[in-house]
């Protein structure tokens, strides 16, 4: 089974690290981590990431899966890489998302009329590709998964893989990898979150963040 990872500059590598820590123990795996030229691409965290290929050495994927980052603005002006997923996505089992990756989707004509999520910063954004958000931290769509943000996909890969290949198999890697979410502080949603460190959180990071992606998003639809 051919997983691709699209990776774009400024990607947010939990996004990407965290389904594939899963999914690439998912039986039959074959990983493609594919960049447009196969160059490493940057990071959110400091650290470049290296693929395994370019779009053009990389096959047909069976699921293919779009991760999110600041660097979304760019990419979904970037013709190759929204054709590469609008063309790899005609042939997927699964076409999927995690965090704001679901807008490289959207410009790839693949959410219209479709429930999604993605981060909680950004999900007013959605009906602007024609899509309704669903709160959920995995939303699933016909062959469609989108995942909320970041650590959302941990829980996205263990839920296809489930799908796939059966609850015991999902069990077993969630075991292997001891993934037992036990946080220090609840408030990891705004729903749990201090009214005041959301509002800080909003003011300082996202309320900038989500209108430089909305004008993103305006100047190509």
């Amino acid at each position: 089974m051919n997983i691709v990872f699209v990776l774009f500059d400024n990607v947010t590598q939990l996004d990407f690290t965290g389904p594939v820590q899963f999914l690439s123990r998912l039986p039959g795996a074959d990983v493609h981590v594919v960049s447009k030229t196969g160059a490493a691409v940057t990071t959110d965290s400091g650290f470049s990431i290296l693929p395994r290929s370019s779009f053009a050495d990389c096959p047909q994927a069976d699921i293919i899966c779009v991760p999110g980052g600041h660097g979304v603005r760019n990419a979904i002006a970037d013709a190759q890489i929204v054709d590469f997923v609008r063309t790899q996505a005609r042939g997927a089992q699964y076409i999927t998302s995690v965090c704001t990756g679901a807008f490289i989707l959207g410009a790839a004509d693949l959410l219209h009329g479709k429930d999604a999520t993605c981060h909680w910063a950004y999900t007013h954004l959605l009906p602007m590709f024609g899509a309704t958000h669903r709160p959920a931290r995995v939303v699933r769509d016909g062959n469609l998964v989108t995942a909320g943000g970041v650590t959302s996909g941990i829980d996205f890969a263990l839920e296809l893989i489930s799908d796939i290949a059966g609850e015991d198999v999902a069990r077993t890697i969630q075991l292997a990898l001891e993934y037992d979410p036990a946080p220090p502080f609840s408030g990891g949603t705004p729903a749990s979150a201090p009214d005041a460190i959301l509002s800080n959180l909003r003011a300082r990071v996202y309320e900038k963040a989500a209108t430089e992606m909305e004008s993103a998003i305006k100047k190509i639809i």
